[in-house]
């Protein structure tokens, strides 16, 4: 990999070229800019900050809504350490095949890692998320310490749950045993020691985050607000931050 990484903060793998390409302008969203999700700022914060200094931290699962600031997260707690020298890389879902590859090109180096994956989701059938799987803790090599995975997802478990696995299901004794299609299906989440869930907000959180945009709007801000219920049901009714920035995008 052709990456100098004592001048390069983020990194995309390109799969037709075979090799990362370093980003050169990375979206400088901030901490400051993402309302109404402070528990989950604090776990991820708490966890980067522990993996940067050679503690001990978990690989995480940014589950939930579309929309709810997943992603933003991941790349706001980046900015905010990326001169401590963490360091980005996003992997596409499709291209998870290359993970053990692209780990092992950046195993041992002094900067630290995380793997960003987002809309993390799997088919039935796919082999990608098997790379995924022994990268996270499902191989005979110990995992880099210097590598994280974060990864965005609006399912919990990755992978399509059926009704009919319920069937597989058994009681020995006073437990209840899982089908084994049930149990390779969590394992892969299970390997996530972090999960933070999201969820959708109200109109109230929604013109919160509204708000967080325009602090020094001098107009009339309850036609502001009602300027941005409008949109939001214009898009179907999204209350999300994703919905908010929109608005801003178009109204400012």
């Amino acid at each position: 990999m052709s990456i100098d990484w004592t001048k390069t903060a983020a990194a995309i793998w390109r799969p037709r070229r075979g090799d990362l390409r370093a980003v050169e302008h990375i979206d400088q969203i901030g901490l400051d800019q993402l309302v109404g999700i402070d528990d989950q700022k604090l776990q991820l914060l708490r966890n980067t900050e522990r993996f940067l200094s050679g503690e001990g931290a978990n690989n995480a699962l940014l589950w939930g809504g579309k929309g709810t600031g997943k992603s933003s997260l991941i790349k706001a707690v980046f900015n905010q350490y990326r001169r401590q020298d963490l360091r980005l890389i996003q992997v596409d879902r499709n291209d998870l095949i290359e993970l053990p590859e692209i780990v092992d090109g950046i195993r041992g180096l002094t900067q630290r890692f995380i793997v960003f994956c987002d809309d993390l989701t799997f088919d039935i059938g796919e082999a990608s998320y098997r790379a995924l799987k022994s990268v996270l803790d499902g191989s005979i090599e110990a995992p880099p310490a210097n590598v994280l995975i974060y990864a965005t997802s609006n399912r919990r478990h990755l992978l399509p749950e059926f009704m009919s696995e319920n069937r597989e299901a058994r009681m020995v004794g006073d437990d209840l045993h899982l089908g084994d299609t049930t149990e390779e299906k969590l394992a892969l989440s299970d390997r996530f020691g972090l999960w933070l869930s999201f969820y959708p907000v109200n109109w109230h959180g929604y013109l919160k985050i509204v708000d967080s945009y325009f602090p020094e709007y001098s107009g009339d801000r309850k036609a502001l607000h009602e300027a941005a219920k409008q949109f939001a049901m214009a898009r179907g009714g999204a209350k999300s931050g994703r919905a908010a920035k929109q608005f801003f995008k178009a109204y400012s």
